[in-house]
């Protein structure tokens, strides 16, 4: 049995619902955001949760830079979930697990706080692997309640940066490359098969990753 993490759609948008991304600094706190998952995300049957759109699984969503370019992913029906069979993303992630909550000596917030290990876990141990010095960036939510998937999901909008190599993990069933950002702009206006997160988010994408974009020393 698959257990996910969700928060009520309530605690998430007690006022309205947004469509697209929402900027951490525009009427989005990133602090008040994790109180919020920590105090009230809980866990559940993951069959229940993809039919109750009054709870969202929160989905670390990491789009991968290197140089400008933009690291672009396609999965074959060999693995994963059907749903994304074919469709092309920038957004590495999946569902937050138990296995992602800290252990060990955690206290407080940080203890209820999977989202870390959930990025770490999906990102650097199952998709990718990478090899030089990295900045993660948090970006916003990302929500779009116009088709059923949608409704019962929400994206944690999340820019990495990478300074090194970076390779697919099981290139048997998943495809990566870098692009630029005009390249993406271009599959997008030429109808390419892309997830619908992602095809918002290339929408976006110079604000995105001016946003993003670290300082000059930034740590790893």
């Amino acid at each position: 049995m698959e257990f996910v993490f969700v928060v009520p759609r309530e605690r998430l948008f007690p006022e309205h619902y947004p469509h697209g991304v929402v900027y951490f600094g525009e009427g989005l706190d990133a602090g008040a955001l994790r109180d919020t998952w920590c105090e009230h995300g809980f866990f559940v049957e993951r069959a229940y949760a993809e039919r109750t759109p009054a709870l969202k699984q929160i989905i670390p969503y990491t789009v991968v830079v290197r140089g400008g370019d933009v690291l672009l992913l396609k999965r074959s029906k060999r693995g994963g979930d059907a749903r994304l069979f074919d469709k092309l993303s920038i957004g590495v992630g999946g569902h937050v697990e138990p296995q992602d909550l800290p252990g060990g000596d955690a206290r407080g917030r940080d203890a209820r706080d999977p989202i870390p290990g959930a990025t770490r876990r999906e990102v650097l141990e199952e998709e990718l692997t990478v090899r030089g010095a990295t900045t993660l960036t948090p970006i916003g939510l990302l929500n779009d309640d116009t088709n059923a998937v949608g409704a019962v999901h929400v994206g944690l909008v999340q820019v990495l940066h990478v300074d090194g190599d970076v390779a697919v993990r099981e290139a048997d069933t998943l495809q990566g490359e870098f692009v630029t950002p005009e390249r993406l702009r271009d599959l997008r206006a030429a109808g390419a098969n892309l997830e619908t997160w992602s095809s918002l988010l290339v929408a976006e994408l110079d604000r995105l990753l001016h946003t993003a974009c670290p300082p000059a020393g930034a740590p790893s």
